[in-house]
């Protein structure tokens, strides 16, 4: 099969069926559900409401990366089998589905959560019920915890690397902070204001916060004309951003005019933005879809095909194919499903050639990873104009808490 094949290529020589079929009872030792052929996971996304936007290619590769560890063999010799849950785009809902996942359904691993906000309710139910969660969203940091995984940058990986290369780059002393108003724009622009002016010793010059949904960013616009900062920097996320760059496209607020460096706007959202309303916008993310890297490659090809020819995919949608493939490689290692063992086997786990290159699970559940600003073009993907080395993940950074 292609799709198998495609995966191989992924995982070098591993293969999902490499370890025998091993005893049930041995597998699993804490009432997963857990079969001789079988083993249940959970998909916990928003398909619909505001985050929609951002969480459908998050569930497009989940449900990629299973579809092909099955082809190949299963893991422990089981094939996952999928219940998926919706979000709604209400952190309330996120909690209560997952709830269920973990204690009605009785799921080895949940891939899910996109904002902070989601990941938040969630995780007290997680921790209560000792449950397995990939979470595949950059983040805020100031978080570790033993039930999650976090396959997205922190703070240090895309805030802190990308203000620097701003400052360096663009000579950006002035700045404009905007975000969607929840906790993680909010908590990164705490870390922002910080960097800028403990660091860089530049000035904060305006901060702005939406509420997820807004459609109206007239004034906003027309306070960034005022103040004329060399950046904006960006945090507005979900369907909000289709109105926030039309509009700023719109006002004649063109990015060779007003430069902005977003954190929040990748692949997904800007098939919903249209490229003509984001070109010279920049990106800090690890991952880009013009990423030309063996494993990408393979991964595209792969996506596109089950997804068809004219889907896309954003940093997200690739930190959600991260996360069966390292559950699978945890189990194989811990040779169970039980939570404690997989997370015990995490630490240390390495992919030379992932879809965004090489990556190492840290002891704090954070991934080693590169950084990379891209500038968008019209055609709706980037031109990557620096790349990082890769950098240690430290959700904890002194002087930013």
């Amino acid at each position: 099969m292609a799709v198998a094949l495609g995966a191989a290529m992924l995982l070098g020589t591993m293969t999902a069926a490499s370890a025998a079929t091993l005893p049930t009872a041995q597998v699993n030792t804490t009432g997963l559900a857990v079969t001789d052929t079988t083993v249940k996971v959970g998909i916990l996304h928003s398909t619909t409401g505001t985050m929609a936007i951002s969480e459908t290619g998050s569930v497009e590769a989940e449900k990629l990366a299973i579809e092909q560890i099955n082809a190949m063999g299963g893991i422990l010799g089981r094939k996952i089998e999928i219940i998926q849950e919706d979000g709604a785009s209400d952190w309330p809902t996120f909690a209560e589905k997952a709830k269920k996942l973990l204690e009605n359904d009785k799921v080895a691993a949940v891939f899910g959560c996109w904002t902070s906000a989601s990941r938040k309710a969630v995780l007290p139910v997680f921790e209560k019920d000792n449950g397995l969660l990939y979470y595949p969203t950059f983040y805020e940091g100031l978080e570790e915890s033993k039930n999650v995984f976090y396959t997205g940058q922190e703070a240090t990986q895309q805030i802190l690397a990308g203000l620097d290369w701003a400052s360096r780059e663009l000579d950006a002393k002035t700045f404009y902070l905007v975000g969607s108003d929840y906790i993680w724009p909010r908590t990164s622009m705490k870390i922002a204001r910080k960097h800028i002016e403990n660091v860089l010793k530049g000035t904060v010059v305006g901060e702005e916060y939406y509420p997820l949904g807004s459609t109206q960013f007239g004034s906003l616009i027309n306070k960034i004309k005022l103040k004329k900062p060399d950046l904006v920097f960006g945090a507005v996320v979900g369907g909000s951003n289709v109105a926030w760059f039309k509009q700023l496209n719109a006002a004649g607020l063109t990015f060779k005019k007003q430069p902005m460096l977003t954190i929040s706007v990748t692949e997904d959202e800007v098939l919903g933005i249209g490229g003509e309303n984001v070109e010279g916008l920049y990106s800090s993310m690890k991952y880009f879809q013009s990423l030309d890297l063996p494993g990408n490659k393979s991964f595209i090809d792969a996506f596109k095909k089950k997804w068809g020819a004219d889907s896309v995919i954003g940093d997200v949608t690739e930190s959600g194919y991260l996360g069966p493939w390292l559950w699978l490689r945890a189990v194989e290692a811990a040779k169970s499903f039980d939570v404690d063992k997989v997370v015990a086997a995490s630490p240390g786990i390495e992919w030379e050639d992932s879809p965004h290159g090489y990556l190492k699970v840290d002891k704090n559940h954070h991934l080693w990873m590169k950084t990379r600003i891209g500038e968008w073009q019209k055609d709706g993907q980037v031109k990557i104009v620096y790349e990082s080395d890769v950098i240690k993940p430290d959700p904890f950074p002194a002087g930013y808490q």
